[in-house]
C-alpha cells in the first residue's frame, strides 16, 4: 500500500462508495464504506481533498491529512525530497 492524496470525484451517502482523484497520476480509485471504517468521516463531499492508501485500483484508509501532508504553504515539510511520502517526505 502506498499513501497518496486525492480529491472526491462522487460519493453516494446510501452505500458509502465513491470515487476519488489521486493528485499524483490524475487516477481514478474507486471505494466502498469499509473505506471510511475507522475514519473520521460520516460523508464526504465533491471536491473534498483527503488522503488514502491505495490496493491497486480502490482506496483504503482514508483519513484526514495534517497540514504537512496536505502540503498547505507555510507547513515545513518533514522529509523534503522523498518519493514515498505524497508531499516528498516519509513516514517516521
Amino acid at each position: 500500500m502506498s499513501a497518496l492524496q486525492g480529491v472526491v470525484r462522487s460519493f453516494d451517502p446510501v452505500t458509502g462508495a465513491g470515487v476519488l482523484v489521486c493528485d499524483s497520476d490524475l487516477r481514478d480509485y474507486e471505494f466502498t464504506a469499509e473505506a471510511l471504517e475507522g475514519s473520521v468521516f460520516r460523508t464526504l463531499r465533491q471536491g473534498q481533498r483527503i488522503v488514502f492508501d491505495a490496493e491497486g485500483d480502490r482506496a483504503v484508509g482514508l483519513r484526514l491529512g495534517s497540514e504537512v501532508d496536505m502540503g498547505t504553504p507555510g507547513f515545513e515539510q518533514p522529509h523534503p525530497g522523498s518519493a514515498q511520502h505524497p508531499q516528498g517526505g516519509t513516514e517516521g
